[in-house]
């Protein structure tokens, strides 16, 4: 773990699938490829429901704005991309994601409780809640708030995502597949609706 002192508040919070920050852009126009297969590259969108072993629903699309991401660039849990690679638009299937290709396994050690003052006064810190710190090279390590305990004045983070060993079933309706424009691949990730905003 990274000591408290090094702790930076970005306001981050993860989403189950991938990370978006809202906001408004001009985007190129592009169209949907047909009879595509997904494959590296591809800009895909697809509707997902993710269901827990014990039959709790974590996270869904359907009913709401279909997911896009870019297939091949890490912006997926790996045993779900993997699933997905070579699938149609139209294609529906259920997708069994083991700890090793979702979230990881739970690590014990992962956790560290840290005094109230290594945050930012000013904001509201809650159990699961995400934010990100820094190694040593400036790279972003995604940690969640487990658990908040006022009386004491002491937060406990962990390195586990929410998700950590847990089994994912992922249902997919794969909507549509386009080929990713050259802005989109630079940055690694889909621009405009489903996708990020800049």
């Amino acid at each position: 773990m990274v000591p408290y002192d090094r702790v930076r508040w970005n306001g981050a919070v993860g989403h189950f699938l991938c990370a978006g920050v809202a906001a408004t852009e001009r985007r190129p126009r592009v169209r949907a490829v047909t009879n595509a297969s997904i494959a590296k590259n591809s800009v895909v969108t697809l509707h997902y429901k993710l269901t827990l072993d014990d039959g709790s629903i974590a996270d869904s699309s359907f009913g709401g704005d279909p997911l896009a991401y870019l297939h091949g660039h890490g912006n997926l849990v790996p045993g779900l991309e993997r699933q997905l690679a070579g699938k149609k638009a139209g294609d529906k299937f259920d997708a069994v994601v083991p700890p090793a290709e979702g979230y990881g396994e739970f690590d014990p050690a992962g956790e560290q409780t840290l005094p109230r003052s290594a945050f930012p006064p000013d904001v509201d810190i809650q159990a699961g809640m995400g934010f990100h710190t820094e190694d040593d090279h400036g790279n972003p390590i995604p940690l969640w708030v487990k658990a908040v305990d006022a009386a004491k004045k002491q937060i406990t983070i962990t390195s586990n995502h929410p998700l950590a060993g847990q089994r994912l079933n992922f249902t997919i309706e794969v909507v549509s597949i386009r080929s990713a424009t050259k802005e989109e691949l630079s940055h690694g990730h889909v621009h405009g609706p489903g996708g990020h905003h800049h």
